[in-house]
């Protein structure tokens, strides 16, 4: 794959010198690498484990300038920060530690795209502000046109994109109104060209009354008021996958599929009946949270198991469940927002997750 593991011979670490003097990037150590080829080796599930406290965040918000208002509590006025200083631990082993070097240096030239509702947005902007403060004096591009956002370092190359497209197929408007076409992908052609791919997609399928983007359903060729949102997410779902096997080549571009992200609006799934995730300090204790998974997290996973091009899950669903205490609540925007999630803050973990997933992968390969 273009995106392969590197060896530490002469050469490399030559080539590494030259790409640092102009980046102004310190080189990767030799036993980070060992490291990681040590750790491709042994089966660990990343995604089994709990919060532990003690860590600074990956970055200071102060520093990363381009944070949507609503995702920067700090900024707002959160008054505490001991929700900063949580970091993931897998109960069977350590995560590699986020490199940010690293991460430019295998992305030299290439794109990653995040494709999705504002979920993908916040860790779209997560992953901006990591990568930036691994490299605070290199010059950088924010820009947006349309429904697509894009951050490129262009000392080496390296494009980070945000695709806003909440259902990920269609929705057009024709005369009868707004159309949500469950069998139907045309704008995929932007995401072709992307080495790796993050996509997302749910929480605005459960959206009803004034807060519901389309008026109609159309499936088959039938056109529907409504139907049972888990099973149009489903056949949507099953849409983009069918897109992913025909469309995707697994020897020039990775896929993920961003697990889904979950709410704190019902104290009761916590064991606080009368609780959101307002005033909430602390995450769930433990690898266990009480409540149930959301049901599109099996929708997700039936999906995945069926495709013929490999889908790898960023299964964030349960250690996100146990973060009660990461959402914007009333510092974000108007109202009480359980949904999103604070930066820095839960969706840094995710990117650390995306990069343990890319660089154990590619190692398990020599």
């Amino acid at each position: 794959m273009g995106i392969g593991f590197h060896q530490n011979n002469f050469f490399y670490l030559a080539f590494l010198l030259l790409i640092s003097s102009c980046l102004h990037l310190p080189t990767v150590k030799p036993e980070d690498h060992r490291n990681i080829n040590a750790l491709a080796s042994s089966a660990c599930d990343f995604y089994h484990g709990s919060w532990v406290t003690g860590s600074s965040p990956f970055y200071d918000t102060s520093s990363c300038p381009f944070i949507d208002k609503e995702f920067d509590c700090q900024k707002n006025g959160r008054p505490d920060k001991l929700y900063l200083s949580y970091r993931w631990k897998p109960t069977a082993c350590d995560l590699p530690r986020f490199d940010g070097l690293d991460f430019l240096r295998r992305f030299k030239g290439k794109k990653i795209m995040f494709v999705g509702d504002s979920l993908s947005d916040n860790q779209w902007q997560s992953l901006t502000c990591m990568l930036h403060t691994a490299v605070p004096q290199a010059k950088y591009n924010l820009e947006t046109q349309g429904s697509i956002s894009t951050f490129t370092f262009p000392d080496n190359g390296v494009s980070v994109v945000f695709n806003h497209n909440v259902f990920l197929v269609d929705l057009v408007t024709e005369k009868i109104g707004r159309v949500l076409k469950l069998d139907s992908i045309t704008s995929g052609d932007s995401w072709k060209n992307a080495e790796v791919l993050i996509f997302n997609t749910w929480h605005w399928w459960v959206h009803k009354g004034e807060k519901q983007p389309w008026d109609y359903i159309e499936d088959g060729g039938k056109t529907y008021e409504d139907m049972d949102r888990l099973v149009a997410f489903e056949k949507g779902l099953t849409t983009w996958s069918k897109w992913v096997d025909t469309n995707i080549n697994p020897a020039t571009t990775r896929v993920f599929f961003q697990g889904i992200s979950p709410t704190h609006y019902a104290g009761n799934d916590w064991n606080e009946p009368k609780g959101t995730c307002k005033g909430q300090t602390q995450p769930v204790s433990g690898p266990t949270y009480p409540g149930s998974s959301p049901p599109a997290a099996a929708v997700v996973k039936n999906v995945l198991r069926k495709m013929s091009k490999p889908v790898e899950l960023l299964d964030v669903t349960t250690l996100s469940q146990l973060r009660k205490d990461g959402h914007p609540s009333v510092y974000g925007n108007d109202g009480v927002d359980c949904s999103h999630w604070c930066l820095a803050g839960v969706p840094d973990t995710w990117n650390h997750l995306l990069y343990a997933s890319i660089v154990l992968n590619n190692a398990g390969k020599q």
